[in-house]
């Protein structure tokens, strides 16, 4: 008994011995991620912090080297002077008349094709379900003549309307991924019921399932407004008028027509960027709940 005791004894020291050490390491391995992160972070956010700490200086401050943290004199009519230069206004509207549309056309178009791979059972479902995860695979590029030729035979090529029917046509294989994976998280009993007690696929779709997946139908907004507000290329291709150009569009004008006055370049990047950085703030804890809980059963 004396030496069972004993081993006892021996063997709960070296576990105590041993629950410091698992407990230090545990702590140092989240000081070393902790650490990867902070640094991750500061390299996204300074180049935005410089954009923003350029746009109050003037074009000798910008250029001074060593260059300086902050300005001397915050220069606020920065402002107002590019604002005469560069019509924010107009190519504000002229960004939302295109990526408003385009996003409801992806979410309603997404929306029903996720809920025809989930839900329903059809010949060739895996097939089907393939070539549209097969798409992601294929280049943009490849289909910008066709298509702009397509456009051009109807008299449509300098318009909005290339830019906005193409959301209303399926959504994009990301998007009907994301929602579809999100609705299999959904108990089929559910559909079961309403369908029962009389409800269409459509009733089921709008009334029950859409609002349950809320986090992902606002991380699929978000991605889709953020890709149709930055989008360049195709502003490029399809619209020639100035009055008609998008945000993107025309910055890159601006640019290329005020090469040296760094500081309107700076501001106008600025006003630019910030309504995509305040309707993320508004949708980031739907936007991050959407991407962790997407594809969990």
């Amino acid at each position: 008994m004396m030496k069972d005791e004993k081993e006892l004894t021996m063997g709960a020291e070296l576990f105590r011995v041993k629950e410091p050490k698992a407990q230090s390491r545990k702590a140092m391995f989240s000081k070393v991620n902790a650490s990867l992160v902070i640094v991750l972070a500061v390299m996204v956010v300074f180049p935005f912090f410089w954009m923003v700490r350029s746009s109050f200086m003037s074009n000798l401050e910008i250029h001074q080297y060593p260059p300086l943290f902050l300005p001397k004199n915050w220069r606020f009519d920065n402002y107002s002077y590019t604002l005469t230069v560069f019509p924010f206004g107009r190519y504000f509207l002229n960004t939302l008349t295109i990526a408003i549309p385009s996003m409801f056309g992806v979410l309603l178009t997404s929306s029903l094709a996720a809920y025809t791979f989930a839900r329903l059972e059809f010949p060739g479902k895996r097939f089907w379900f393939t070539l549209v995860i097969g798409s992601m695979l294929m280049p943009g590029a490849v289909f910008i003549i066709p298509i702009f030729m397509a456009w051009s035979s109807v008299g449509l090529s300098n318009s909005y309307i290339p830019l906005i029917v193409p959301a209303f046509l399926g959504g994009g294989g990301l998007n009907i991924f994301l929602i579809r994976q999100f609705m299999m998280t959904i108990p089929r009993e559910m559909d079961e019921a309403a369908y029962i007690d009389g409800a269409t696929h459509l009733d089921i779709l709008f009334r029950l399932l859409l609002p349950m997946i809320k986090p992902v139908l606002i991380t699929v907004g978000l991605l889709t407004f953020i890709l149709y507000w930055n989008d360049l290329m195709g502003p490029l291709i399809y619209i020639s008028r100035n009055e008609r150009n998008t945000i993107s569009q025309a910055l890159a004008n601006f640019r290329s027509g005020f090469g040296t006055d760094w500081r309107a370049i700076m501001v106008a990047s600025t006003m630019s960027i910030l309504p995509s950085v305040f309707i993320y703030f508004i949708g980031q804890k739907y936007f991050v709940e959407g991407i962790v809980l997407t594809g969990l059963k």
